[in-house]
């Protein structure tokens, strides 16, 4: 169970959760291996519906890829990282 994959997430309840790292372990994953797993996924965005679920993941794609955690922009003193590209018009 080795991936290079950035970013690997899995939906379901906790439960369901607990249940599939059961079954991985006795597969042969190991901790380090599971902890990889974002599962459930998604930011908590109070999202409704498939589409606002799909959104939750996506930023927390995002988040993980840039290495933030997220968060309020009114609460940061800095909205760009000095290495991100500034976009050409």
């Amino acid at each position: 169970m080795s991936t290079d994959a950035g970013y690997i997430g899995a939906l379901g309840s906790r439960r369901t959760v607990e249940d599939r790292n059961e079954r991985l372990r006795r597969a042969g994953a190991t901790e380090d291996q599971l902890a990889r797993i974002f599962s459930p996924c998604g930011l908590d965005l109070g999202a409704r519906g498939p589409e606002e679920t799909a959104i939750s993941i996506l930023a927390e794609i995002i988040a993980q890829r840039t290495g933030r955690g997220g968060g309020h922009l009114r609460d940061t003193t800095r909205i760009h990282d000095e290495r991100d590209p500034v976009p050409v018009e």
